[in-house]
């Protein structure tokens, strides 16, 4: 029996046991994780069976046949693409039962607490500091452009707790519980209305060493895992042909006609093509994940993305003309998740502007694709040998 008919077998055998129509969704959610069939190539006893990430698609196709729930993975996403990843990598035996299974099936939300005011693109140069004392570290600082802190529970979160190395050194990793004293979260009010980011403030935390990641001092190396799952979480999603934002311009573009002219064509057919190459890239990607971690390839993923859906979306607010020009509710909200293609032409073309600098500066990533895809020659850094606490600020 090869490992894709016993994943049929397993899958069925837990929808024989639970089956969708009769049972609740989160109790549905726990026994898929339980039995193994959340993430396949995780370990045995933490929502996997050890099994190659590819044959992921044999167990979700079973399951979207017989209507089974899923998790939402839309409204988890910093969860399962960013933190997830990386406590399965540095995590301790407890930390990977106490998170693994609430995040998977979303009954905890998480947030990464990484960019600072003075400190987005040069992640490297953060200021929060951690303070040890006894069992517990103290953290006192601001983050910045936190999506979902409004409604997580738990935070990934990188802090500085030796000021006298150089800023890449000297940064330990944490598990912040976002319901604990000190902890205080802000909307940003952004273009579009809504408040989907935040700012959170972090005054006197006290983090048991408990929940750390990795040695102390190496979190700038952890953090690598969590920026490189994030950028193909990001950029590296799997689409049908014209998913994201190509679709709703090409149903345009069909279902009215009136609209056309030769320069929205001849740009429509460019970007079309662009977005079908990104899309093949992106599964091309998926099966090299297969064999192991993200690397900087996804960085070229996510840069291709930002540049699509802008054009895209500019694209469509041209199409539709003056009605393209409408906006559908200014109204202040805190949205849970981003649904790029769910609202109209005015929001996709307003919330594409965030696509080039969230999950790393379109430029920052430029320059990871130079250096460590094409072995560029590094730019000049004057500050690598540079203590922290001497740094210009």
């Amino acid at each position: 029996m090869t490992d894709a008919d016993e994943l049929r077998r397993r899958t069925r055998e837990l929808l024989a046991a639970h089956p969708p129509a009769d049972t609740e969704r989160l109790d549905f959610l726990r026994a898929r994780f339980d039995a193994g069939l959340a993430w396949v190539h995780f370990p045995e006893g933490l929502g996997g069976l050890g099994l190659p990430r590819s044959l992921q698609a044999v167990v979700d196709a079973e399951l979207a046949a017989a209507d089974a729930p899923d998790n939402d993975p839309r409204r988890i996403g910093i969860g399962l693409g960013m933190a997830a990843p990386t406590i399965l990598q540095y995590g301790t035996e407890e930390q990977k039962e106490r998170f693994l299974r609430p995040l998977w099936t979303g009954e905890e939300v998480w947030c990464q607490l990484f960019s600072e005011p003075g400190a987005g693109s040069d992640l490297a140069a953060l200021g929060t500091r951690a303070v040890r004392e006894g069992d517990d570290w103290v953290v006192n600082g601001q983050k910045v452009w936190t999506s979902s802190a409004h409604v997580a529970r738990w935070a990934i979160l990188i802090a500085r707790t030796d000021p006298d190395v150089p800023k890449h050194r000297g940064i330990t990793y944490f598990v912040c519980d976002m319901t604990d004293p000190g902890v205080e979260v802000l909307p940003l009010r952004q273009i579009t209305g809504e408040a989907e980011f935040n700012e959170v403030f972090l005054t006197d935390v006290r983090i048991p060493d408990g929940r750390r990641l990795g040695e102390v001092g190496d979190g700038w190396r952890v953090a690598q895992t969590t920026l490189n799952n994030e950028r193909v979480a990001i950029g590296g999603r799997r689409l049908p042909r014209e998913g994201g934002m190509i679709g709703p311009v090409a149903r345009t573009w069909r279902e009215r006609p009136e609209l056309r002219t030769h320069d929205l064509h001849q740009r429509l057919l460019k970007l079309w093509v662009e977005a079908e190459v990104a899309r093949l890239t992106g599964e091309r990607l998926s099966q090299q994940l297969v064999a192991g971690q993200p690397g900087p390839e996804g960085a070229g993923m996510k840069l291709a993305f930002a540049r699509l859906n802008q054009e895209i979306s500019g694209l469509e607010v041209e199409l539709r003309g003056k009605e393209g020009l409408l906006y559908d509710d200014w109204t202040m909200r805190r949205p849970e998740l981003v649904d790029f293609t769910g609202r109209d032409a005015g929001y996709r073309y307003l919330r594409s502007k965030g696509n080039s600098i969230e999950g790393g500066t379109s430029e920052v990533l430029l320059n990871i694709v130079a250096e460590r895809v094409l072995g560029l020659p590094a730019e000049p850094r004057t500050d690598k040998d540079v203590a922290w606490k001497d740094l210009a600020r």
